[in-house]
């Protein structure tokens, strides 16, 4: 097997244990590209990080029209345990060389791919707070802190949505649209999948401390459903308009500003799994 390997060097993780996947692959007869491009003739692509080297990865192998191996080595590898890949770098690369795949769906905003979801609001502030530097020095502890002073400086704005034909105005301190049953670590929704054809939306919706308790505790029993600060709907296309620009993040990663249409894109993409 010949695959194309983008390694996250910048991370914790892949700063411990890069060379133990490069190794771990040399040795199971699988050869590694890893200039994105080259010309060579691939077998697959492999992502080697957490879930934002995953979508970056997982673009390359859409355009290439190859299957994804993931090797997880991120904080919460929400794809990888969806779709129970093996956290361990041998058996993860295990899973890569039986070539096995799933194909699942991918949702994408401003022309950007994300495979668990896209957020406004929240989470985006979250992500521009968490560098590659400081998960690399704290890890979770980094995650936990900036998501802890985030969450004090948050702020309620208005948006609209348009889905199915129908409008919908509020005001919201977090607006996620998600592709996967599992993102961010916690969140978890029983009656979803990542190849349902569908993209569920999640607006938080709380005046104060008791209310967001309300939501987190609706979060944790993985109640899904509409009530109690969280607002939740189903579409296959979401257009969101907002007074001023708002930036999006996409499975961590930058996604451009609002106004902006998240759509599904059903079996985009092939993943090698157990």
């Amino acid at each position: 097997m010949r695959a194309l390997l983008v390694l996250n060097e910048r991370s914790r993780l892949g700063i411990r244990d890069g060379d133990a996947v490069c190794r771990t692959l040399a040795d199971l007869g699988i050869e590694c590209e890893r200039d994105p491009k080259s010309p060579a003739d691939l077998d697959a692509v492999i992502a080697a990080g957490g879930d934002g080297t995953v979508i970056s990865t997982a673009a390359l192998a859409v355009a290439r029209n190859l299957p994804l191996g993931i090797v997880p080595l991120g904080t919460f590898n929400d794809l990888a345990r969806t779709l129970a890949i093996p956290p361990q770098i041998p058996e993860a690369c295990q899973t890569i060389l039986a070539a096995r795949t799933r194909t699942i769906d991918l949702g994408v905003v401003n022309d950007t791919y994300f495979v668990n979801e896209a957020s406004i609001g929240l989470t985006s502030r979250i992500a521009r707070r968490q560098t590659p530097d400081l998960k690399q020095r704290l890890g979770f502890a980094g995650v936990l802190s900036t998501t802890i002073q985030s969450i004090g400086e948050a702020k309620p704005f208005s948006v609209r949505v348009e889905f199915d034909g129908r409008s919908e105005s509020f005001r919201t301190v977090q607006l996620t649209i998600a592709n996967n049953r599992r993102f961010g670590g916690i969140v978890e929704r029983a009656d979803a999948a990542v190849d349902d054809g569908w993209l569920d939306l999640y607006s938080i919706e709380v005046r104060g401390w008791w209310e967001a308790f309300r939501v987190a505790r609706k979060i944790f029993r993985k109640d899904p459903s509409s009530g109690e600060g969280l607002r939740t709907r189903r579409s296959t296309r979401f257009t969101v308009h907002t007074r001023r620009p708002h930036r999006i993040s996409a499975d961590g990663e930058a996604a451009g500003v609002t106004p902006a249409t998240f759509a599904i894109v059903p079996g985009a993409l092939r993943v090698l799994v157990p």
